[in-house]
């Protein structure tokens, strides 16, 4: 283990009471990477169904039985559909269809569409695609199926399509819409129509408007809990820290903590990258009375698939002191998937327990796991199918006042987990090839006790360095930003041995190590660990060092996640990707004392900078990291990021020695500007464009002169704008500039870093505290959120909370 664990150690030893409660838009329990992410979107552990960051159901399912008596503490069950088109078509489970325009009478029962083609759900446009393919613009499909029943009670149209669709049942229109639905919807069908007994025909046409097309449509039935009556335990707290959610709850006089610590302590590597976290029960008598207790941890394996309809396999092991559970898709298709609302369908999900611990594990369909735990029968009745638990059954036998513990481990092996310009990469931890997952959980477990203590000294530290920086306010924001930033990353190494850290553009186009998402990100990583920054960057160096990235400024991206095989994004980020580069660069610098990373780089920085020098200062109409907001030109902001640029530049050639070149950019930098402050003078602040006379807007790019100690730009400047936010300011925090109302969180903390007391700089975290425990948004914590509702807009999950960090990196310059 690194040293700094010894100091971490010492100082959790030294004051051992303390505590972090709050509220959350929701919880972090098992947060590894983009694919291994499980939240509880509820404020309730018990109150619904654990989720992917995405929202797609994850489930995890808890339940303590005390003295026979079962009480649920962790999610809720998955709702299940049987399809009453399986089984029961007319043409074995096929459908016909058509890609070229058919009659108006279509839709109706008695149609005869024998001359159409012959195919099978889903429909796609991708080429590449195993299932039925169409490469029209349009396509019109008809399923027939008989019933023995009409009843429509709780019947509904399972529906996943793009773009347009309309669908008709037995010849009513029963549901249209536009674009899109990219994962599976329940529409209710009436009462009093639709389904008949006899023969049924569900009809659809899709428009494929641009980009891929697809349609999958069921006929389902819900099908209701065979479960007996399960109480549920009632939830006394919930504490957060930067590494653990920790619940407590009561239970028929029976005291239960849940743990859950996913240990991403940044100073070592080996432990971000091992894909495992810790599930902790404690329990103890509250009554005072002997009670007879036994805990069940059931995890689906939805969380190895994409989508429900995908099967999968599972199975019971052993290895050294270890009982595990193993599951994952038949197919396994590695890599085969790219894009923004995904989850991983390759490679194997475990639960793994000690084996002295005498638990049982076992394998069932997900809709009997509470049943067989109710009547105790612990024997697999499933190793394949579709939504299968892996059931896990701890017995703590009598227990007293004195608390009894036991920990269960999750883990996850995508055995393959990007490819990079071509080269599938293996994950970090398989660096050594001798290290398989069963050796990975093997360590963790030996490791659990020490490990927990580290993780309780970090996040006290942590909890306390924030609190000191910048209140208890904007400790709580960091604490809620810490695992969601780290786990938007995957950790590999490259071909070249160096390290990558590889982040996904979460919800909001699926990019993979998109510059304009490391730069907000990057406070955190400088703060804890400026190796993972590197990892951050090293990738857009290669691209253009390598020659497949030709042009003078730097790259948006590497790709979509998870293939970083060269830029996908539509359009180029010059200013913004280049000043971001430079500025990251000179910040490693500046944290490690010396510029040797730079110097590794210096020939493709030089390109980048000649570029701002000469297209920087007064950008032409173009994106900026805010491109949701649309074109600029003239944009204010967007010109302080190329000063800034061209500035940090300079101080790395003067690190380096190079006093005439830091000279030039220096003073190159330094008279670009009081010409900025005469052209974006707004009066009392500075405006959002050089030509807008009525506008402004947050010009947080200019915090890197206070962090790196530029001294570019006159204090006055900063002073000026920050009193003029302060006026700008909505119940939920300072709009992003005059245009809308909406807000980026990460900005907002950036721009109250420009601060000159910590009552000015809290006067901005205020609103967004607020916004994060008020907010009826309940996803992983958004960046981008309405400040007069405190709704989410649009992002979630996504690493650019790591840069709420900025005041705490600010406090250690």
């Amino acid at each position: 283990m690194n040293k700094i664990f010894a100091v971490l150690f010492h100082i959790f030893l030294t004051s051992i009471t303390w505590a972090q409660s709050q509220k959350a838009p929701a919880y972090p329990l098992i947060t590894h990477d983009p694919y291994f992410s499980v939240w509880s979107f509820s404020d309730e552990l018990n109150a619904t169904t654990t989720k992917h960051w995405t929202g797609t159901d994850h489930s995890l399912m808890g339940c303590i039985k005390v003295d026979g008596k079962v009480y649920r503490f962790l999610g809720n069950e998955s709702k299940s559909y049987q399809s009453l088109i399986a089984g029961k078509a007319v043409s074995n489970g096929m459908l016909h269809y058509t890609e070229s325009q058919p009659s108006d009478d279509w839709k109706q029962t008695a149609f005869n569409d024998a001359a159409w083609k012959i195919g099978a759900l889903p429909l796609t446009s991708n080429n590449a695609s195993p299932t039925t393919v169409w490469k029209t613009k349009d396509v019109w499909t008809r399923q027939e199926f008989q019933l023995s029943s009409g009843n429509n009670e709780e019947a509904f149209l399972k529906l996943r399509y793009d773009d347009n669709i309309e669908v008709y049942l037995n010849g009513q229109k029963v549901y249209e819409a536009g674009c899109c639905a990219s994962k599976a919807i329940y529409v209710p069908l009436k009462k009093d129509g639709g389904l008949k007994k006899g023969t049924n025909v569900l009809a659809i046409h899709v428009v494929n408007t641009g980009g891929p097309g697809e349609l999958d449509a069921d006929v389902v039935r819900e099908v209701k809990p065979i479960n007996k009556a399960v109480h549920l335990a009632t939830q006394t707290a919930v504490r957060l820290s930067a590494t653990q959610t920790v619940y407590d709850f009561s239970s028929g006089g029976v005291g239960l903590t849940v743990t859950f610590t996913s240990p991403l302590l940044l100073s070592d590597l080996t432990l971000v990258a091992r894909p495992v976290s810790y599930i902790t029960y404690s329990v103890k008598s509250a009554d005072g009375k002997p009670h007879d207790v036994q805990v069940y941890f059931g995890a689906s394996t939805g969380i190895a698939v994409n989508t429900p309809a995908q099967p999968v396999t599972a199975t019971k092991y052993s290895y050294q002191n270890l009982s595990l559970l193993k599951a994952g898709t038949k197919e396994q298709p590695v890599l085969q998937k790219k894009g923004d609302d995904l989850r991983i369908d390759w490679g194997y999900m475990y639960v793994a327990v000690p084996t002295a611990s005498g638990a049982k594990q076992y394998i069932t369909p997900d809709a009997t796991a509470l049943s067989s735990f109710q009547k105790g029968n612990t024997a697999s009745t499933a190793t394949e199918g579709k939504n299968l638990m892996l059931n896990t059954v701890l017995s703590f036998g009598k227990i007293g006042s004195v608390a009894k513990e036991q920990v269960v481990m999750i883990g996850y092996d995508d055995v393959t987990s990007v490819q990079y310009f071509t080269q599938n990469l293996q994950p970090w931890w398989k660096s050594d090839p001798s290290q398989t997952i069963e050796k990975q959980l093997a360590k963790a477990h030996s490791d659990y006790k020490t490990i927990l203590q580290y993780c309780k000294a970090f996040d006290k530290k942590m909890h306390a360095d924030a609190v000191a920086a910048g209140g208890e306010k904007y400790a709580s924001l960091c604490v809620l930003a810490y695992r969601q930033a780290i786990s938007a990353h995957k950790l590999v190494k490259s071909p070249q041995g160096e390290i990558l850290f590889l982040s996904k553009e979460n919800f909001s186009n699926g990019s993979i190590n998109t510059v304009d998402i490391t730069y907000p990100s990057a406070p955190l990583f400088l703060l804890y660990n400026p190796e993972l920054l590197k990892g951050m960057l090293n990738g857009i160096f290669y691209y253009s060092e390598s020659g497949r990235w030709t042009k003078p400024f730097a790259a948006h991206d590497l790709g979509t996640y998870p293939l970083a095989n060269g830029q996908t994004y539509g359009e180029d980020m010059p200013v913004e990707e280049s000043g971001n580069m430079l500025i990251l660069t000179a910040a490693i610098a500046k944290q490690e004392g010396n510029a040797g990373y730079a110097k590794k780089h210096w020939k493709t920085l030089s390109t980048w900078v000649d570029f701002l020098v000469r297209d920087g200062f007064d950008p032409s109409n173009q994106l900026c990291t805010d491109d949701f907001a649309g074109h600029l030109a003239r944009n204010a902001n967007l010109s302080v990021k190329a000063i800034m640029g061209i500035a940090s530049y300079a101080m790395l050639a003067e690190k380096l020695g190079y006093k005439d070149i830091a000279k030039k950019y220096r003073d190159t930098a330094k008279a670009m500007a009081p010409r900025w402050m005469q052209m974006a003078d707004g009066g009392d602040h500075y405006r959002l464009t050089f030509e807008r006379g009525d506008t402004w807007s947050q010009k947080y790019n200019l915090v890197w002169d206070k962090i790196l100690e530029l001294d570019v730009f006159p204090k006055e400047v900063a002073q000026k704008e920050v009193a003029y936010y302060l006026t700008k300011q909505k119940e939920f925090g300072l709009p992003l500039d005059s245009r809308r109302t909406y807000t980026k969180s990460d900005w907002i903390m950036w721009t109250a870093t420009l601060a000159d007391t910590k009552a000015e700089f809290q006067k901005f975290v205020e609103p967004l505290y607020l916004f994060a425990t008020k907010t009826t948004s309940r996803v992983p914590l958004s960046d981008w959120h309405e400040t007069t509702t405190g709704k989410q807009v649009g992002f979630q999950a996504r690493s650019v909370v790591g840069g709420y960090f900025i005041k705490m990196l600010e406090k250690k310059k």
